[in-house]
C-alpha cells in the first residue's frame, strides 16, 4: 500500500475510478459539480497530480485516438488494481476518521484581549455577514448545479451545515461578549 495520499491525489483517483479520463475532462467534471468548493485543485495541479498518480503505479496512461487528422493525441489515465485498493482502503480511512480542522477564527479568539471592545464586536459582526454572504453563495450554486448526484448533493449539505453552525456560534458568542464587561 503507498503512502496516504494527499488530498488532490485522492480526489483525481476517485474520478478516473468513476471511469478514465484525460486531464481536460477531469477538470470539466470537478467544475461541473461544484468540487472546487472543497478542493484546492487547479487546472494546472491536475496534470502535476496525475504524473504522481502514475509514477506511483495507481494510475497508468494509454495515448487516445484522435478525434480529426490535425488534433492532438492526448494521454486517458485509468485506474489500475493497486490504485482501487488505495482508492477504497483511503476512502473507508477519510469517511471513517475525524480529522481536526483549525480555523483562523479560533487564533481570533485566543488574540481577542488585545483588541478594543468596538473592534473585537465589529470583527465578530463581520465575520458573521460573510458567513450569511457564502451560505447564500453555496445554496445558490447547489440550486444551479441541479440535478447532483446524492454523493455531491450530501458534500454541499456538509458544507451548509458547518456555515450554519458557525453562524449560530458567532451570534452567541457576540451576544455573550457584548453583555459582559470588557477585560483592559
Amino acid at each position: 500500500m503507498p503512502r496516504n495520499l494527499t488530498d488532490a491525489e485522492l480526489l483525481l483517483l476517485g474520478l478516473i475510478a468513476e471511469m478514465p479520463r484525460h486531464g481536460y475532462e477531469i477538470d470539466q467534471v470537478i467544475e461541473q459539480r461544484g468540487m472546487r468548493e472543497w478542493t484546492q485543485i487547479g487546472f494546472s495541479s491536475i496534470y502535476f497530480v496525475l504524473g504522481r498518480l502514475q509514477k506511483l503505479r495507481l494510475v497508468a496512461a494509454q495515448k487516445a485516438a484522435r478525434p480529426n487528422a490535425g488534433s492532438k493525441s492526448r494521454k486517458v489515465y485509468a485506474v489500475t488494481p493497486a490504485g482501487r485498493r488505495a482508492l477504497i482502503a483511503q476512502t473507508i480511512a477519510a469517511l471513517g476518521s475525524l480529522q481536526p480542522t483549525y480555523s483562523s477564527v479560533l487564533l481570533g479568539m485566543i488574540n481577542w484581549s488585545v483588541l478594543e471592545r468596538a473592534q473585537a464586536l465589529k470583527a465578530l459582526q463581520a465575520r458573521s455577514r460573510a458567513i450569511e454572504a457564502e451560505l447564500a453563495r453555496l445554496c445558490a450554486i447547489q440550486v444551479e448545479r441541479q440535478p447532483l448526484p446524492d454523493f455531491v448533493e450530501a458534500l454541499f449539505e456538509h458544507s451548509i451545515g458547518q456555515l450554519r453552525a458557525e453562524a449560530t456560534w458567532v451570534t452567541e458568542t457576540l451576544d455573550y461578549m457584548s453583555s459582559k464587561p470588557w477585560l483592559e
